[in-house]
């Protein structure tokens, strides 16, 4: 539930910005009606103003996007771009964190195992003060899967190699226990919820799917993502699915040649059952589904487009490591600015760097792609007010 007070402060906000336009229309030399027709137009004072119906107020959601959309047309086009992306500063001392949020201005940090002291408690004492603007936080993510990939040392909750041979029931204890220690640490984000699926042991995702069929891992995706609804924002991952290889992305670019239909009936269920239940983000792999587009999803117009078409996903599309296809040794994909560049034009909205990069060569190689109009300034603006409509839900989650 999110707290009257900052619900308000948002209206507050909203109506500000409102009454800031009708001033600046009302100012001299605007077109406000003369005194006599204005005369001419007010109601009779015997007739009671018509309150306006329930349905024209705006709900809760439609307040932080207004609030984003206003903060978002404040900013500059290199400010804009920052903001698009969520990186790693090693260590546990929150100092360089902020130098380098202040320095840099992205939209957000993820935690890796160096983050991350003894308690959930220590980790939120870590992260307390790391902002920049009133009403908006920095997004903090970690991937807490659990299992094999646990990054709080509390998280002793089943993982994927035993929730798939419990009942689904199991799934939704277990992610509603992790939410609420990733919201005690001050974690916002969870790359927590992999949608992969696959029986295939020598597969590297073997370990960490939640089902080894479709029907399965949907219905235990699903509960995961419900479990944390308002605690913790979910991400499912790695669409459009690993599961249908075995190679590892980490090291190379996956590659297989499965026809769409078959991709629609095996990979496809698990992350549109993800999304019907309210997973803010989706988490796009580095592999290439030949039959679909010649390049990784993380980079195909295609992939983005039939996330977002057939599956109806309407929130933040984000990169798994971008430094991965660096390391995939794939010469195509050795450019750092160049491969940061081709995942905004393919439709994400966060660039994930599991490292500190130097943000300023790569904002400037996508500002130009934008200035020649390669990547459009629309596109920019919807990825910004995406983010920032999960930043100020933060805020206020973490401001009762």
């Amino acid at each position: 539930m999110i707290a009257r007070r900052s619900r308000a402060s948002t209206f507050v906000f909203v109506a500000a910005a409102l009454a800031g336009l009708a001033a600046c229309a009302a100012a001299p030399g605007g077109n406000s009606p003369s005194p006599a027709a204005a005369s001419a137009s007010a109601p009779s004072p015997s007739v009671a103003p018509t309150p306006y119906p329930t349905r024209y107020l705006p709900t809760p959601a439609e307040l932080d996007t207004i609030y984003a959309t206003t903060r978002m047309r404040s900013m500059s086009l290199d400010d804009k771009i920052a903001t698009m992306f969520m990186v790693q500063v090693g260590g546990t001392d929150p100092a360089p964190m902020q130098a380098y949020l202040t320095a840099n201005k992205p939209g957000g940090f993820i935690l890796l195992g160096d983050n991350v002291p003894g308690s959930a408690d220590a980790l939120a004492a870590q992260l307390a003060g790391v902002g920049l603007n009133h009403g908006l936080s920095p997004l903090i993510s970690t991937d807490e899967e659990g299992g094999d990939v646990t990054r709080l040392g509390q998280d002793t909750y089943p993982g994927a190699d035993r929730l798939r041979s419990l009942p689904v029931s199991a799934t939704t204890d277990a992610f509603t226990q992790r939410a609420a220690l990733l919201k005690q640490a001050d974690v916002s984000v969870n790359f927590g919820t992999v949608a992969d699926v696959t029986n295939d042991p020598n597969s590297f995702i073997y370990d960490r799917v939640l089902g080894t069929d479709p029907d399965a891992a949907s219905q235990r995706v699903a509960a995961s993502v419900s479990a944390e609804n308002g605690v913790v924002f979910s991400t499912l991952k790695h669409f459009p699915g690993h599961g249908e290889t075995e190679a590892d992305s980490h090291t190379s670019i996956p590659t297989t040649d499965l026809p769409v239909s078959q991709w629609q009936t095996r990979d496809a269920p698990p992350f549109a059952a993800g999304v019907a239940a309210g997973a803010e983000l989706v988490m796009f792999g580095h592999l290439v589904y030949s039959s679909v587009d010649s390049v990784p999803a993380s980079l195909s117009v295609r992939w983005h487009e039939m996330l977002r078409g057939q599956l109806g996903f309407t929130g933040v599309a984000v990169t798994d490591d971008m430094l991965m296809l660096e390391e995939s040794d794939v010469p195509e994909y050795a450019d750092r600015a160049a491969n940061a560049v081709k995942a905004v034009t393919a439709g994400n909205d966060v660039l994930l760097y599991n490292s500190s990069i130097a943000m300023a060569p790569i904002v400037a190689a996508i500002a130009a792609a934008v200035q020649s109009g390669q990547i459009a300034v629309q596109q920019i603006d919807e990825s910004v007010v995406r983010i920032l409509t999960l930043q100020r839900a933060a805020w206020e989650r973490s401001h009762p």
